[in-house]
This record gives structure tokens, sequence and C-alpha cells, in this order.
């Protein structure tokens, strides 16, 4: 599995799993939780959620995917912004750590920028670190500007998640490169699209069709093929699952970026950082 280094220097699976959207209906609980352990089993311990996903529902099918297994799980969480000041942060936290059933989330996110400053975010990331309950603290869906606005504490800063694909390929103009420049790796969520357009595009297809693979693993590949990204698809059947974990040992050729490339240019300029 490949991995990537935070930079405190612990490394961390390069492919983990996503859960946008589980916990939402309970009759599919335990095709989720069975999902999940079946990622683990494949190697993509690295695990997101947030309070945001189904009011907390995610968390607790995580928690259950989990249970018995703790020791083997990098724990992926984010908090409201809302919720992310110095007295909402650490409660929304707690209750992170209830619906887990685990002792310590090992990386807490600012799921988006909302109206709490970020230096009040920092100061509460920082206190439930020293208090154990949190191993490393990041941000999520945060451009340059509002990363150097942390000053100081960007060193502290472990990840940056955001939307990254072959359709929104607009963090590569300068936020890889800034997160790179501060050995920051960088999230990359909904790796595959929403709604199926990426995945049938004929030039996906096609690459896909000659090498033997799916649309999605080529997609996913071309995420783990940008240095120091994180790729975080999110499955529930058993072969999409199967289908993510295989996408880990797809290495592009340069004939095959350059063909990707042309079907979905690279960013000429600055664009406004896209959210889902």
């Amino acid at each position: 599995m490949l991995s990537v280094t935070l930079p405190d220097g612990t490394k961390v699976p390069a492919l983990g799993q996503g859960t946008w959207h589980m916990g939402e209906r309970g009759g599919q609980r335990k095709a989720e939780v069975a999902a999940l352990r079946l990622g683990l089993d494949l190697g993509m311990t690295l695990i997101d959620t947030a309070e945001m996903y189904g009011d907390g529902g995610s968390e607790e099918v995580v928690g259950e995917a989990i249970a018995g297994r703790r020791g083997e799980v990098f724990l992926v969480s984010k908090v409201y912004p809302h919720n992310a000041s110095r007295r909402g942060l650490p409660q929304a936290c707690e209750r992170s750590l209830k619906r887990l059933g685990v002792e310590t989330i090992d990386l807490y996110l600012l799921h988006w920028r909302g109206s709490v400053p970020l230096a009040d975010t920092v100061e509460a990331m920082e206190r439930m670190r020293a208090e154990g309950k949190i191993r490393h603290w990041g941000v999520s869906n945060l451009d340059v500007d509002d990363l150097e606005e942390l000053g100081a504490a960007l060193a502290d800063c472990a990840t940056d998640q955001v939307l990254l694909n072959l359709e929104h390929r607009g963090p590569e103009y300068d936020l890889l490169p800034f997160c790179a420049d501060h050995r920051m790796p960088v999230m990359a969520y909904s790796p595959v699209g929403q709604g199926g357009a990426l995945l049938r595009n004929p030039v996906l297809a096609e690459l896909a069709q000659a090498r033997g693979a799916t649309p999605a693993q080529v997609a996913i590949a071309w995420t783990l093929s940008r240095p120091g990204v994180i790729s975080i698809p999110k499955a529930v059947r058993p072969e999409h699952v199967r289908e993510n974990a295989a996408a880990g040992g797809i290495v592009l050729t340069a004939e095959e970026h350059a063909a990707l490339d042309a079907a979905f240019p690279p960013p000429k300029r600055k664009r406004s950082l896209a959210m889902l």
C-alpha cells in the first residue's frame, strides 16, 4: 500500500476509505459496516468521516466497523464550522469520540471555514491535542490564502482535505505546490466525481479498457499519482471496495497522463476552490 508522510513524520496510507452518505439509511448499516471492514482487510486502513455525515450516523457506522480493530486504523473526522469555537470544538469532539467508540481521533479537521476565527479553532484544536483527544489536526476546503492566515500554526496543520479529481483540477495550480512546500499532504475527496459523469467520459473509459481496469480505478490512480495526495473513495458494495483497493496498484504511464491531460486540461490560472 502506498503511503504519505504527515509533517511530523507519521506515515499514513495514501489510499483510504470515505464515508459520506453512510449512516443515513438504517437498512444499509450492515452493508456499510461490512464494506469498511473489508476495506481494512485490503489495506485501506485510513477511514474518513465527519459529524456532518448522517448527523453523526456515519461516525456510528465507523465506530461499529472498527470495534476490536482500533489499532489498525488511522481515524479521521471533521467538525462543523459553527462548532469550531474555543468552547464548541471540545464539546463536538467529545460527541464524535462517543459515537466512534474511541478515546482518540488520529486526525481532526475543520470541515470548512465559517464565522469562527481560525485562531480560535487552532487554539481549541491544540487543547484537544494536549489532552490526548486528538493526535493531529488539519483543515478541509481551505485555499492558499486561508492557510497563509494560519501563520506559525501552519507548521502544525497536518493536511488540507479538498475536492480534487480529473474534473476538478484547480488545486494543482497553487494549492498543491503550496502544501508541498510546507510538507503538508492533501486529501482528495470525491476522487471519482459525483453523479457518474466523470466515469462516463469516453477517454477515461478507453484508457481503462485498454489496461483491463475500470474508469473509477484509473480516476483513483490519477489522484494517487499526484505527489503527497491521499485519496479517499467511498464504497458500500464488496466488489466496489475491492475495485478501489486494486486501484492502488495502478501506475499510469506518461502516455496515459498525456491523454488524460488532453481530455481534462490542467489549470493554467488560479481557480476558486470547488466544494461539494
